[in-house]
């Protein structure tokens, strides 16, 4: 299919997201054929190792076809649900491949992107890299394995990343353990030329470089001392006493949803505390699945995508507002609607 190409040459099995214009944004279709081929290319004797990237020079992939998912939730559909089903399958899938799986994370990585790149074993940043899991920002929360991934980024870090929903830089992804590798980008071409006759340990020994410092990892003080809170509205009592940084940033964390708010902050406190990918996944799904009957997330798309005024109308208004009932809504189990038992 035109939206991901899939060539193998030299025993890499490459997957090249094909979507420029969308910045590589990932739809149904996309995610299906990616776990064909990952399938087959698993007991593949010509594949050795399995490589994903994006087309174009702005990113690897910004997310999900979130366009698609508004019309679904607007029209009380349920295609939504299928495809974030087959799409965790796909993310657990990355993280138990038997083969190495590379995944170039130049440019933006957002959302869903991180979900096809940040499970791989070998994950690689450049200094145009820019990570980040935005979904507070539309009334939704960060899935495809993300709560999974910050709940265990040292000390706070992961709090913060998710309740701004903000991008972190290449050296601030690898301090986070979102990513491994640091390769400068004009350095990528000759690491994918040294692909076809080594191993991509040996490959990544020739191209690979320190990072530099983490700026993420400089502020880890007030961070790790203000995120460490039980609730969120005592987070932002002291973001505000903490410095002007600290203070900033509360000012972000306020305009987003307060529901998606005290919702992230439940599903990483519980992620930190889960087994495994595949549990927390569980987790995301009965999440994603409340919030795209609510119009929380419709009105958060509606307003960062569709009209663009930046200007969403949450409801409820106030973190007071939203009591531990709703909250406790998101995580309700789905009997047999759980995500391991959605059609493919």
């Amino acid at each position: 299919m035109n939206d991901v190409q899939f060539l193998v040459h030299s025993g890499i099995g490459r997957i090249t997201l094909n979507r420029p214009r969308a910045l590589n944004s990932l739809n149904h279709d996309m995610v299906l054929a990616i776990t064909e081929h990952l399938e087959a290319w698993r007991s593949d004797a010509g594949v050795r190792a399995v490589l994903i990237d994006g087309a174009g020079d702005r990113g690897l992939c910004a997310g999900g076809d979130i366009r698609a998912i508004y019309e679904d939730a607007r029209g009380g559909g349920t295609a939504s649900l299928r495809f974030w089903a087959d799409e965790y399958r796909l993310n657990a899938l990355i993280s138990r491949y038997p083969k190495p799986y590379l995944a170039l994370m130049d440019g933006l990585v957002m959302g869903g992107g991180v979900g096809v790149s940040a499970h791989g074993s070998h994950r690689i940043v450049t200094e145009r890299s820019r990570v980040g899991m935005p979904e507070v920002g539309i009334g939704f929360i960060p899935d495809v394995g993300g709560t999974y991934l910050l709940s265990r980024a040292p000390g706070e870090l992961g709090t913060h990343i998710a309740l701004t929903a903000g991008s972190i830089t290449g050296p601030d992804a690898i301090h986070c353990g979102l990513a491994d590798h640091f390769v400068p980008s004009e350095r990528i071409p000759d690491l994918l030329d040294a692909l076809t006759s080594r191993t991509p340990d040996a490959a990544l020994d020739l191209f690979a470089e320190p990072a530099p410092a983490s700026g993420l990892a400089a502020d880890a003080e007030w961070i790790d001392h203000c995120y460490a809170a039980d609730t969120v509205e005592e987070i932002l009592t002291r973001l505000r006493a903490g410095g002007d940084a600290a203070a900033t940033t509360a000012k972000e964390i306020e305009a987003k949803s307060p529901t998606s708010l005290k919702v992230t902050l439940r599903a990483l406190r519980a992620a930190a505390a889960l087994p495994d990918l595949e549990a927390v996944l569980a987790q995301e799904f009965r999440v994603s699945t409340r919030a795209l009957s609510s119009a929380e997330f419709a009105e958060g798309i509606r307003a960062q995508i569709i009209d663009k005024d930046r200007s969403p109308q949450w409801a409820p208004v106030t973190l007071s507002e939203v009591d531990e009932s709703l909250v406790d809504s998101y995580f309700a189990d789905l009997g047999d609607a759980e995500w391991n038992e959605v059609a493919r």
